[in-house]
Order: C-alpha cells, then structure tokens, then sequence
C-alpha cells in the first residue's frame, strides 16, 4: 500500500496515515471487509516504526471505521451515515413537560466563541477563555506515562478504585498543599472530576432549595449558575483591589441569615485580586462568630508572579470552618478533570456520600498517571516553568493595552493568575462591543456575565492573558482597539 507521507510536516506521520487510511475508507476506495495490511509489513513498506502503524490503526478503530480479528487482521468496517437531524419522528409538537423545560435553562455566561468564530477572521484570537494554555502541557510525555501506568497496573487502572479517590495521588496532594502552607492528612481529601464537581457537591450537602449563599460580586459565572440551579439564592458582596470588602459581610451575615459563603481569594475570577491578609482572618472570625461554613474556591492560587503569597483560608482555620476545593484542570489541561476537595470533621463523609451517588468514582486511569507524573518536585518545575511564559504573557497584555487602547481605560496589573479586569469609558457597553470585537477577529469576557444581576458591569470585560502566545496577545489587543474606534465612530 502506497501512502504519501511529508517527513517534514509538523503532522505526526500516524496522523498522516490514519487521515489516508480515513479517507480511503469513507470514499470507498477501501470498501467493507478489505484486509489492511499487517501492522508490521505496513511499517516495512512505509519506513517508519510499527508502533506508529499501529497508532493508526488504533484511531482507526476508536472511529468505528476498522476492527480487529484475533490473528487474522484489521479489516474494514462498513461505514453507517449518520440520520438526519429531525424534532421527532411525526413532526408534532413536543411533549408539554419538555417545553416547560425551557423556562429552566441557564443561559451561557459566554458565547464570545461562539461569535468569534462566525465572524469568520481567518485568524481568530480569543481571551474569552477560563483556562491556561494546555499546549504548555508537555502531552507526548503524560501519554507514556499513561501507557506505563497500564503496564504496571493492568486490570487496577480501570477499576472504580477507592471511593476517596487514588491513595497515592491524595498523599502527593497532601505534599503539595504542605509546601504551600496547608497541613491536611490524606484522608481529608476527597478526588472529584474538576473542581466544578467540587463546588456541587460542597453545595448539595451544605444547602437545600431557597437557602442563601453569599458571593462576591462580580464572581465565577458557573458557579453562580450552579447555585442557582439548585435552587439557592444569591446575595452579593463587592470587590475591590484588596478583594471581597469583608468589612460590608456582618450587616449582610444579619440581614439575610446565609447558610454559606462561596469566595474565590486568590487571584479572583474575573477581576485578578487577591484577599488581604487582615480581611482573610476577619472572615475566619465572621465564619465562627455566624457558625458559618466558608467554600474557598482556590483554582490558580499557586500561579504567582510577584509579590508575597497569602495564606489559604483553610490553613488559617482552626475549627473546620472552611472547606477549600482546588483543581489541576486549569494548571494543567482542561481534559484532565481532576479536582479535589479538602474538609475536616464529619462533613468529609457526607461529601463523600454524595460524591459516590453522584458518579461512583473519577477516572481511576488518569488518577494514576497524573500521580505518576505529577510529584512535588515535578509539578513544582511545571509551576515555575508556567509561571515564567504567563508572567510574560501578562506583561506583553499590559503593553499592548497601554500602546493600543484609549488613555481613559481603567485596570491593574494583576500579580498573578490569568485575567485583567478592564473597565471602559462608561459611555461604551461591552455587550454593543463584542460583535464588532468579533467581526475584527478577537473575543473577549464581558463583565456583566460576571455580575449576579446579569446587568451590572456592562462597561467592564475580562481578559484572558495566559491562554495566548506573546505575539497573538500584541494583535488580539489591537483588533480590540480597532473595535473601540469603530463603536465610537458609530456613536457619533
């Protein structure tokens, strides 16, 4: 078999061969039942090692588009077409319980990306984002760790696994959060599928319908969405540079009788500040003096890029007031979906409980690899490493910012984490600007998403600094300039 490959391409070569092998099959240049060579013959005939064939084919088979006979060979499978799509089978309306539905939906915090790509820019720059950077993950590296991990511990990797999740991965936690100022024993963390699950789960077992929790407000948008979708309501406390104002928190504690304060201290989403060291123990003091539990949401507290490092909430808790939730989806790669959830006292097993009616157990898998890979050490080069390529990334944001946007633009310079929280000129919203953002090929956050009345904030956006090489960052922020001059040039 005669397949063209581009030694020089930056596309893998089983890449290559499974796009030939894809297209031959779909065309039906390779109809059902066809005998693919064997691996080995394949890989002779091509120059290239067996393991990369069998790459291939392996992708191949994920697909459904091949299939393997116990020493016989891979053969072709016959390719169904998928039905179109169709409301129901007799085109009649849909059941009245499902149109009620409707009244229950949530709307998208974000659809920038969703704009951005229907404007149709051939390249396309967003800071819409949540996330880091997963391309700063080293990938071909954690895959052989995965295929190690198989090795070593077969039929083990994919079983459910232990109910608080991978004992050595909980241990290398425990030495993480250590050298990070927070003393806890493994058998108070519990693993969960990101820290979304984290904060569902802290929410399920603290609170029922029509309880009152407290945020800060403007906040993480999903986490609002999922307060309210389990039926909490919601009363917010304003930010400033110094973080949540905690001296506004006791009239509020009084007022309202909340049963939970959800907080995001550290490098706070969206606006990138941090919680004083005086406001995070009179918080500590408030949560004891209310018999209040805290839910400190720490998502890239470790990526600091100056100044000095403020203790978590939970290390300065003596009572099991705080439960604190973290993840490695946003340090590391989204996909990951490992988070985890540190408690003391009682209110571990109840989370626990639910944890195991929610999804009986997280990936057993990839607990065991990222265990494999990530020890203290390691994980600490990574953070440094990251750090550095962000901190650049922020500091090329701030440039561009001051050379491209208007002088009466208000922000500051985060210290660390991933977003700069820019307040226009009040005459401009946001929300006019986004399409024209994206029609220029940028997106970006804007504030009112962020804000619990969905109203407010609508002269502020978020900027996503570290999801972006230097030399997009520079271009995204002129495109956002252009876009600026554009809207007042339409104003006028």
């Amino acid at each position: 078999m005669r397949i063209p490959l581009d030694r020089q391409s930056d596309i893998p070569l089983y890449q290559q061969i499974e796009a030939h092998l894809r297209k031959s099959i779909l065309s039906g240049a390779l109809p059902p039942e066809t005998r693919l060579p064997a691996s080995r013959q394949l890989a002779h005939d091509l120059g290239v090692n067996r393991n990369t064939v069998e790459n291939a084919y392996s992708a191949l088979e994920a697909d459904g588009l091949v299939f393997s006979r116990m020493g016989s060979g891979t053969y072709v499978l016959t390719v169904y077409p998928l039905p179109a799509m169709q409301k129901n089978n007799v085109n009649l309306p849909w059941p009245l319980w499902q149109t009620s539905l409707s009244k229950n939906i949530i709307s998208n915090a974000d659809r920038a990306d969703e704009m951005l790509k229907a404007g149709g820019h051939p390249h396309p720059i967003s800071f819409a984002s949540g996330l880091s950077d997963a391309r700063q993950f080293p990938v071909e590296e954690f895959r052989k760790v995965i295929q190690s991990v198989m090795r070593r511990d077969q039929i083990d990797a994919l079983e459910y696994g232990e109910r608080k999740g991978y004992a050595p991965l909980r241990e290398g936690i425990a030495r993480i959060l250590a050298s990070q100022g927070l003393q806890t024993h493994p058998e108070n963390i519990l693993i969960t599928a990101g820290s979304q699950q984290a904060i569902f789960l802290a929410s399920q077992v603290l609170l029922k319908p029509n309880d009152i929790i407290i945020v800060e407000d403007p906040t993480y948008p999903a986490a609002v969405d999922l307060f309210r979708a389990l039926g909490f309501q919601i009363v917010g406390v304003p930010v400033d540079s110094q973080g949540m104002q905690v001296e506004k928190l006791e009239k509020l504690l009084q007022q309202y009788h909340p049963k939970l304060i959800y907080t995001v201290p550290n490098f706070h989403n969206p606006t990138g500040t941090c919680l004083n060291s005086a406001r995070r123990r009179q918080l500590i003091m408030l949560a004891d003096k209310y018999n209040l539990p805290i839910l400190e949401d720490d998502f890239v507290g470790d990526l600091r890029y100056e100044g000095h490092a403020q203790p978590s909430l939970k290390s300065l808790d003596m009572g099991g007031q705080v439960i604190y939730v973290s993840t490695f989806s946003k340090m590391l790669m989204p996909g990951l979906r490992i988070g985890f959830i540190v408690a003391d006292g009682p209110v571990n097993e109840s989370l626990l409980n639910f944890k195991r009616l929610s999804d009986l157990a997280t990936s057993t898998l990839i607990q065991r690899a990222l265990d494999a890979y990530m020890t203290v050490g390691r994980y600490q080069t990574y953070l440094h490493r990251s750090s550095q390529v962000f901190r650049a990334r922020r500091d090329a944001m701030v440039s561009a910012i001051k050379k491209y946007l208007p002088k009466n633009i208000s922000f500051e310079v985060p210290k660390g984490g991933l977003f700069i929280w820019l307040q226009l000129p009040q005459s401009i919203s946001t929300n006019e600007l986004q399409p024209i953002a994206c029609k220029e090929g940028m997106a970006f956050a804007p504030g009112n998403s962020f804000f619990i009345d969905g109203v407010s904030g609508e002269d502020w956006l978020r900027l996503n600094f570290a999801s972006q090489p230097v030399d997009d960052i520079e271009e995204g922020i002129k495109r956002l300039g252009r876009a600026l001059q554009r809207l007042r040039n339409r104003k006028k």
